[in-house]
């Protein structure tokens, strides 16, 4: 099990780490600050000691985490190097996975899905078209940014979760379990949900958000498209 400092320190930007498994392109590390596909983010990027990382992925284990290298590269089991975020491209990504947060609050219907990119981001609700309006969005959304509201993560008891249905808000995104305990995400007054992604400290971070798309993705799935102004 490796150490998954992007938990609890998500403005780490490197750190040393040492290799304790290669399976081809697939290196595993003791520790890592590189975010792994999953709950609709996608995956770091960035270098591992001479060599790229072009993407992250999880591993056949909980708490493992694959670290996809560029072809040819030939990291040994027991070698310590330095890891690297792709920063400007994970604070994106943190930004978008906040005004998702905040986009949830916004819009009062059930989510279906979502996604995060590096360029753009979108949740997929349960809702009538009529009652998505960008202006309307664009709006209520700055208003939550401007609000300068710090976020908080904490951590309940699998058995807390399942007495707190509700604090699963993504019906096709199950939070990451197995360790006994589920990550949660709170934005004090908005937003309280398990979430196992890396988001901004505070709300005004995000900065100016645009609504660039709503479009029916079928009868249960209306999208809402978001990009960083």
């Amino acid at each position: 099990m490796a150490e998954l400092l992007f938990r609890e320190q998500p403005y780490l930007k490197s750190c040393e780490a040492t290799v304790v498994a290669v399976q081809g392109d697939a290196v595993q590390l003791d520790r890592t600050l590189f975010y792994p596909l999953g709950g609709g983010q996608a995956g770091d990027t960035g270098r591992l000691g001479p060599w790229r990382v072009l993407d992250t992925r999880k591993g056949p284990t909980t708490d493992s985490v694959l670290h996809i290298l560029e072809p040819g590269a030939a990291p040994t089991v027991g070698s310590t190097l330095e890891a690297q975020l792709d920063w400007e491209r994970r604070h994106r990504l943190m930004r978008l996975h906040t005004a998702l947060h905040l986009l949830g609050a916004v819009v009062k219907a059930p989510v279906t899905g979502g996604r995060i990119g590096e360029d753009k981001a979108h949740l997929d609700f349960d809702i009538d078209m009529s009652r998505l309006v960008a202006p309307e969005i664009e709006g209520e959304l700055a208003g939550l940014v401007t609000r300068a509201i710090e976020t908080r993560v904490r951590w309940i008891s699998d058995g807390e979760l399942d007495a707190h249905p509700e604090l699963v808000k993504t019906m096709s995104v199950a939070p990451p379990r197995g360790e006994g305990r589920v990550r949660l995400l709170e934005i004090p007054g908005i937003d309280l949900q398990a979430c196992g992604g890396t988001h901004v400290g505070n709300t005004a971070e995000i900065g100016s958000l645009n609504v660039v798309r709503i479009r029916s993705e079928g009868k249960r799935n209306k999208r809402v498209t978001l990009e960083l102004a």
